[in-house]
């Protein structure tokens, strides 16, 4: 099942009664205990070049910290959203404590804080505090906060009146980082019944297809204090401000709601989400890895086998010590796939590209040929001149056949749906002969005038 229809179903589930949320309950857990195994064996897996363990160090880090996240059952709410819009006033209401910093410049949070949601202990709900989209350079805390808004189960947006274009972007890159979100307005006390009813309907407006109806609430993290009239025991009378309670039960419901019923499931989801797009880096970059070892492991057969060519006396007999040195480039070329072959395979592999390739250049492999035969009855620099161009030619064949054995291993030792005559001839169309050729040329001739 793919990401998009897991977090398909999981949002109707959220829809769904309680009774039928309850009746799910098995299948988050067993959701949660397959995603914990998965990533346990992402974290032990040997075949993993520790290069590349290293390289990605930090998302590794991550996927120990998911680990830990799910076996405590907690579920990790990044609160995000522009400078001044009132995050870490939100995050203290709804905690009820004052454990994020509160201040009147731009750019007070800094770094992603968070705290256990004391309402929530028993569902797990842990809230992130995160930087401000809207930073005067502050592209590293920008990115920060999108960091901490993926690795989060589920994002609490908020915004103080209606969506600035910068708001709305941000607001779609994190629905396409696959968690449900949810669209807070924060200092929903400025405005009238009405003024707040009609700002609420035009968020859900523009935010449709990325955050449900249902989950664009009002809020007010820091009311205006009351003011109330009172008497002194003179009779004179007094203007005293009072401070209001958050509003925030509407949110806290919410999320206590979704963390009750989806909070296992949530985490593990997201988990599988953050663990596949690991795997796919590692896979990358042990493509990449192989794919470079493979192009010095050509070269080198390329190097080694349009020398030998080049120097070999004997009309003909080259050709066949290259096709020995031809099967051997696959040999290795499979163990850095890791897709071993025998000699045997090896062989028969050369022998099916080599077959195409003559279909497909013939007058190629015959000027080669011909060049062999001319080197026994040349004399002087023709010998210099025509063993060089013979030598390029075998360095040719080496590029076509080492590529094309790659294609072959890349594809799990399969030649695909079209066949070897197809893949041989798209591996032929790909490549510049006449520049191959030409650094060919330069390199043996440099080769042998240095023996000579």
């Amino acid at each position: 099942m793919t990401g998009d229809t897991l977090w398909q179903r999981l949002r109707g589930w959220l829809a769904k009664p309680d009774a039928q949320n309850a009746a799910a309950a098995p299948d988050a857990e067993h959701a949660q205990a397959r995603m914990v195994d998965s990533l346990r064996r992402l974290l032990d897996d040997a075949t993993i070049p520790p290069a590349i363990r290293e390289e990605l160090a930090g998302d590794f880090g991550r996927i120990e910290s998911m680990l830990e996240r799910l076996e405590r059952g907690e579920l990790h709410v990044a609160v995000f959203g522009r400078v001044s819009a009132g995050k870490s006033a939100l995050g203290n209401a709804l905690l009820g404590r004052e454990a994020f910093t509160v201040g009147v410049l731009h750019g007070t949070t800094t770094r992603a804080e968070q705290a256990a949601l004391d309402e929530a202990r028993e569902a797990g709900l842990v809230l992130i505090d995160t930087p401000g989209i809207n930073e005067l350079d502050g592209e590293a805390r920008e990115r920060l906060a999108f960091d901490v808004a993926e690795v989060s189960d589920l994002v609490v947006f908020v915004a103080d009146g209606d969506l600035t274009r910068d708001e709305l972007d941000a607001l779609k890159t994190l629905a396409a980082t696959q968690r449900p979100v949810l669209l807070a307005l924060n200092k929903a006390d400025r405005y009238a019944s009405a003024e707040r009813d009609a700002l609420l309907a035009q968020l859900r407006e523009h935010a449709r297809g990325l955050v449900r109806e249902d989950d664009v609430v009002a809020v007010a993290a820091r009311p205006k204090p009351q003011r109330r009239m009172e008497t002194d025991e003179h009779g004179r009378e007094h203007l005293r401000e009072l401070p209001a309670p958050p509003e925030v039960a509407a949110l806290r419901e919410r999320l206590l709601a979704i963390a009750r019923r989806e909070g296992k499931t949530l985490s593990a989801l997201n988990a599988g989400l953050y663990a596949s797009r690991l795997t796919d880096q590692v896979s990358a970059r042990i493509a990449d890895s192989r794919r470079r070892l493979a192009d010095k492991l050509i070269r080198n057969y390329c190097l080694a086998k349009g020398v030998a060519v080049a120097l070999n006396p004997i009309p003909v007999a080259d050709l066949l010590a290259a096709a020995g040195m031809d099967a051997a480039m696959v040999l290795q070329l499979s163990r850095v796939y890791g897709l071993p072959l025998s000699r045997a395979e090896s062989g028969r592999l050369v022998a099916v590209i080599s077959a195409q390739l003559a279909a497909l250049m013939g007058a190629v492999w015959g000027m080669q040929l011909v060049a062999s035969a001319l080197k026994g009855v040349s004399a002087g620099l023709s010998v210099l001149v025509t063993a060089a161009a013979q030598g390029a030619l075998a360095w040719y064949a080496t590029v076509l056949i080492g590529r094309a054995a790659e294609r072959y291993l890349v594809a799990g030792k399969s030649w695909g749906e079209l066949g070897a005559k197809r893949a041989v001839a798209e591996i032929v169309a790909g490549l510049d002969r006449d520049s191959i050729l030409r650094e060919a040329r330069e390199e043996i001739l440099r080769r042998l005038r240095t023996r000579s």
